[in-house]
């Protein structure tokens, strides 16, 4: 429920102010916005099924309200040329206060509110978590133990205790970044320092889709510690197991397990079955008997801080600003770069996800950090993908208004009406497609 509420806070808050965007600038140029909802009060995206709403109210010439359908949101501007106007309102002059009879520049703006309003606010949270929270990263250069590495990292030729230097000779400052450089970059070699000596991993095509297509899984690489425990999750098999913090966990069974990589590759491998943990608790040996869960967990979060370097920059106001403009700019252009990950690397596609994907990936706990970072975040994916040129997106409509001003021949708004069907259907695979990634996990 927790994961739930803070998806559901998040895209809430979001939708909402992307709708504001678009709302607020049709009211700057006197274009009258019939109705401004929260959620759909229809069945999304089909205008004349199920039209409900749970709450609505008129005033001046906007009727305000919430719908039943949820994760999403509209204004509906009058004059606006979209799969839902009547086709003899086509046939009809524009009217002063409709979208059509407004001055091209004044319909990009408007078309545009959602998005710069999703691009300037995560600018600003991002600034903001900088201000309160700082960054943290863990240096590559000062891991103690090296990485632990999971099953495609191993099958690629990377070791337990590898030092990473670079990826494709350029150096890497900090491990959260070497996955993703790897698959964004379409890196050709991974560099590690093993036992004294630089050793050249070689990175190809198909390793990059594995990467990829594991990774909602498994991390890829994570910093090696021994696994001392340090706190247990409530009613969970270790806490029956009278595991407790501070117990050092060093091998299951029969099998020495000295780092937490190599546990959690045993225990994956112990799914649903009861094994015997062998724990240090002080200076005593302890046999414990545990269960092992499904997902090939027991259940305690390991002690990190006592055996990772976290460095923790803090920002100043404007150092903070300055950062957190860097960081939302990278993450437009990361979306860019995922966006022809998609389109280049094998089975690329499979990893498009939709709110299960989302979901997962909230944080189990209440974190306002977390929370925050990942607004942020989709409040940019929201900007880039709705200024994609495709119909019924806003990029759609403002593809067709650059095309006016370059041109200075307004598109015909039969092209525009039909366009956006065109739209919908691709919308509307591309939305089935990325929510049966719960099918695809």
């Amino acid at each position: 429920m927790i994961k739930f509420a803070q998806l559901f806070l998040s895209l809430t808050i979001l939708i909402t102010l992307h709708e504001f965007g678009h709302f607020y600038f049709a009211k700057k140029f006197k274009t009258r916005v019939d109705k401004f909802y929260l959620f759909f009060d229809f069945l999304f995206p089909f205008a004349n099924i199920f039209n409900f709403a749970i709450f609505k109210k008129k005033i001046g010439d906007t009727e305000y309200g919430l719908g039943w359908f949820p994760f999403g949101g509209y204004v509906q501007i009058a004059g606006m040329v979209d799969e839902q106007m009547d086709t003899e309102a086509l046939k009809s002059e524009p009217q002063p206060w409709e979208l059509r009879s407004k001055p091209a520049w004044q319909r990009l703006l408007i078309m545009m509110g959602g998005i710069i309003v999703n691009f300037f606010l995560g600018i600003f949270i991002f600034w903001m978590v900088l201000l309160a929270w700082g960054k943290e990263t863990i240096p590559v250069d000062r891991l103690q133990y090296g990485i632990s590495c999971d099953s495609v990292a191993l099958g690629m030729g990377l070791r337990d205790g590898d030092f990473i230097v670079s990826v494709d000779n350029q150096p890497v400052k900090t491990l959260n970044r070497v996955a993703i450089t790897v698959i964004m970059e379409k890196a050709k070699s991974i560099q590690v320092k093993r036992d004294g000596q630089i050793v050249n991993i070689p990175v190809s095509e198909n390793d990059i889709s594995v990467i990829l297509k594991n990774l909602k899984k498994s991390p890829f690489i994570t910093a090696r510690t021994p696994t001392e425990v340090d706190s247990i999750l409530a009613g969970s098999a270790a806490e029956k197991a009278g595991l407790k913090k501070g117990d050092m966990i060093y091998g299951v069974n029969d099998k020495a397990v000295p780092y937490f990589g190599e546990l959690q590759r045993e225990l994956s491998g112990l799914r649903g079955k009861t094994v015997d943990l062998k724990v240090l608790r002080g200076k005593d040996s302890l046999s414990l008997k545990t269960e092992v869960v499904t997902d090939g967990t027991i259940g305690f979060n390991r002690n990190l801080e006592k055996y990772i370097t976290i460095d923790t920059a803090k920002f100043g106001f404007f150092g903070a600003l300055s950062q957190g403009f860097k960081d939302g700019i990278e993450s437009i252009v990361m979306q860019a770069k995922q966006f022809v990950v998609i389109f280049t690397v094998k089975d690329a596609h499979k990893q498009v996800g939709g709110f299960y994907s989302m979901y997962k990936n909230m944080n189990p706990t209440w974190d306002w950090h977390d929370f925050w970072t990942f607004t942020a975040f989709l409040s940019l994916v929201l900007a880039f993908m709705n200024f994609l040129p495709i119909p019924m997106l806003d990029g759609g409509y403002i593809l067709f208004i650059l095309i006016e001003m370059i041109t200075r021949r307004k598109v015909p708004e039969k092209v525009i009406y039909y366009a956006n069907y065109v739209g919908l259907v691709m919308i509307l695979g591309l939305m089935i497609y990325a929510n049966t990634d719960w099918l695809r996990d």
